[in-house]
């Protein structure tokens, strides 16, 4: 079944998409839409009252052959002449040298549409588009549920592609990383803790660099008035038994990505450090996060299997 179809039968009488529409179509966001109107005059062969954009089936046909030679490597403008010249998709059309390097869509595979907007603005390295839709995603479906089914398929796919290419792709993950921290930190930005809430201190094991499943615990943490203390990528495993014994934290979150910087070691020194005056001194929960430490769970240690499991196990602390 067209999409395109059933989208246009409901469109008004007038005829023709909205650019919101179209844009939640095809997983572009508007002002890219709008933008390669006005630049390159990719848009609409006719519009409501003389100013509001109408999408045409053949307008939207147009677009699907835009976001397939930028997702390809095109810049912009060179696809923008691909298209308007009625090459696009066309076996004899040449394809630049350039263009090589991004080898198409990012597999992300039976996803929300969501994703796969997400993932053409992260290949056509689009930051205004990243910026644009990573927010709608949060407005739309709050934060644990956009990182789970969002942000965090479309990143694997990103380093997926990476893994089996090489270099190639790089830039779209590092630039897709990017913006994604940014929108994280974004939510959590202002937010006051609730009094009395136990600390939780987050950190990533000693030579661990993937940080982002860490920050989007810590944004929905900050959202949901907990205290956090973001530590963030390799912290020496001295340094975090100083910060434990300084904050005096209800939880340690310990997340390792593989198994080499997964430490059942570190974990039994951090579930051993005490704190406060004699007669009342305390200990953190030691918990454990994150695909290294799987099948190796250390004694004593909580295991967090994602998310949200992370979120209501902190809250009750």
């Amino acid at each position: 079944m067209d999409p395109t179809g059933d989208l246009l039968a409901e469109a008004p009488a007038g005829g023709g998409l909205t650019t919101g529409a179209v844009a939640r179509l095809l997983g572009v966001a508007p002002t890219t839409l709008r933008s390669w109107d006005r630049r390159y005059g990719i848009g609409p062969a006719a519009r409501q009252d003389g100013r509001h954009r109408r999408w045409t089936g053949a307008d939207i046909a147009a677009l699907r052959h835009m976001c397939a030679l930028t997702s390809s490597g095109l810049p912009p403008a060179e696809a923008a002449r691909t298209v308007l010249a009625g090459t696009a998709g066309s076996p004899e059309a040449p394809r630049p040298a350039h263009a090589s390097r991004a080898s198409g869509p990012l597999p992300v595979g039976r996803a929300r549409q969501e994703c796969r907007g997400l993932a053409r603005a992260a290949v056509r390295l689009d930051a205004p588009a990243l910026d644009e839709l990573l927010t709608a995603v949060l407005d739309r479906y709050g934060l644990p549920a956009a990182w789970d089914e969002v942000m965090m398929p479309v990143l694997h796919a990103v380093g997926r592609k990476w893994e089996t290419e090489g270099e190639r792709h790089i830039e779209v993950e590092h630039l897709l990383s990017w913006h994604v921290s940014g929108a994280l930190r974004g939510v959590a930005a202002g937010q006051a803790p609730a009094s009395g809430a136990g600390l939780a201190l987050l950190a990533c094991a000693p030579g661990e660099t993937h940080t982002l499943a860490l920050e989007a615990l810590a944004a929905t943490l900050a959202q949901q008035g907990l205290p956090v203390r973001m530590f963030g990528a390799a912290v020496p495993a001295a340094a975090l038994e100083d910060a434990v014994r300084r904050t005096g934290p209800a939880a340690v979150v310990l997340w390792a990505q593989s198994r080499r910087t997964a430490s059942p070691a570190l974990v039994a020194r951090l579930d051993a450090i005490e704190w406060g005056v004699r007669g009342a001194r305390g200990r953190p929960v030691v918990c454990v996060a994150g695909p290294g430490w799987a099948g190796r769970r250390p004694p004593g240690a909580r295991h967090f299997s994602g998310l949200g499991d992370a979120v209501d196990a902190l809250g009750t602390l």
